[in-house]
């Protein structure tokens, strides 16, 4: 039993089934990636997680507990924080600032942290927001303004606006998109220094492979709304359902 399960979930959009008798077992600690080609239907998966999209029929269980129609500052008190395609921070604040915010929500009761109480002086969401963005390699740019930083910075802050609510799981969706070879990297080294840790669960929805292979411990490829194959990284790379999916080669 994993600490994500979505058992027999199926999704319809008018005539279009985007998802097909979906199963997925995710393990504590692990890195699960979510590949396939495009329209396979990874977005409206990674929705059902959060409880943004409810399916017709099936369940998805985090820990125990139904994310079905639960509402996204639930979903966030259960542990589950996300990473959307396109970084989701303040540019017109600054690091610290965008930093801060999730620790000034917890103060007033919204999310939970292990580094901040509900009671914690702005003093001491400051010292908790600097510690995090040591951990990130950011505190110098603690005073920039976040609208000027690089792509890939941006995305290091929202993660780690993520890691400051202290979650059981990560989900990213696509969080290497649009950044710079280098940049990848850097996030690729987050990324790896999180999951070594061993605290987070992390599922990834991810078109760059160099990304997927260098994170993932799991990988369930689907395609047209349906699994097709779930295994690990050195059993996908030369599958022959995969490379039919994404090359339309049959064996």
């Amino acid at each position: 039993m994993g600490i994500l399960e979505v058992k027999n979930v199926n999704k319809r959009f008018g005539g279009l089934q985007a998802l097909g008798d979906v199963n997925l077992s995710v393990a504590e600690n692990s890195v699960h990636a979510i590949i396939g080609p495009n329209g396979a239907g990874k977005s409206t998966l990674l929705n059902c997680l959060v409880g943004k999209l409810i399916p017709d029929t099936g369940s998805v269980m985090f820990d125990g507990q139904s994310v079905l129609g639960r509402k996204p500052y639930e979903i966030n008190q259960m542990g589950i924080s996300r990473v959307f395609q396109t970084p989701e921070i303040f540019g017109d604040l600054s690091v610290i600032e965008n930093m801060m915010i999730p620790c000034f929500a917890k103060r007033d009761g919204a999310f939970r942290m292990h580094a901040i109480e509900s009671t914690a002086t702005e003093q001491e969401i400051i010292d908790h927001a600097e510690q995090v963005l040591e951990e990130l390699n950011m505190a110098d740019k603690r005073h920039m303004q976040a609208a000027w930083m690089s792509r890939g910075d941006k995305r290091r802050l929202e993660i780690g606006m993520c890691l400051a609510q202290d979650p059981k799981l990560l989900l990213l969706d696509e969080p290497t998109a649009g950044m710079a070879r280098a940049d990848t990297n850097n996030t690729i080294d987050l990324l790896k220094q999180i999951r070594d840790e061993g605290k987070i669960t992390i599922a990834i929805i991810e078109h760059d492979m160099h990304v997927v292979f260098s994170l993932a411990e799991r990988i369930t490829v689907l395609a047209q709304g349906r699994p097709l194959v779930e295994d690990t990284p050195e059993n996908i790379k030369g599958h022959p359902k995969v490379r039919e999916a994404y090359l339309g080669e049959t064996a």
